[in-house]
């Protein structure tokens, strides 16, 4: 299973990338998008959007089945990917590589109390 250390996890399958300038990007892991199979619609938060640590603020689609993804920190959405919703298949083909929002947490401090890559492939149950 793919999961690179330098990221913060969900137990939902999101994963974080803290940014240089306080910002964070958001998408779904390797493990989420090979259990979706090839996804076939994104859709994606508002820009300017307020939310809520745990709240579904977007979907991710495959021809087998749709799945919720969770703001993983409370903060304002500050920009989406288009390019994944024009072309999904490209979470596929490098799930960290492809964010899907990016937001301005509430809390600087939040990021840092999600899961590790260890903690992350502990709750997942895989090595």
């Amino acid at each position: 299973m793919n999961v690179p250390a330098e990221l913060k996890y969900t137990a939902s399958h999101e994963w974080v990338r803290s940014e240089s300038d306080g910002t964070i990007s958001t998408g779904i892991t390797d493990h989420a998008q090979q259990a979706l199979g090839d996804l076939v619609f994104i859709e994606l938060p508002a820009v300017g959007r307020a939310l809520k640590a745990g709240e579904a603020c977007a979907v991710v689609e495959s021809v087998k089945a749709a799945s919720d993804v969770y703001a993983p920190v409370a903060g304002v959405v500050l920009a989406v990917n288009d390019a994944v919703v024009a072309a999904p298949e490209k979470v596929n083909a490098d799930a960290y590589g492809n964010w899907l929002y990016r937001l301005k947490p509430a809390a600087a401090a939040d990021a840092a109390k999600l899961l590790d890559a260890a903690g992350y492939i502990a709750a997942v149950g895989e090595s």
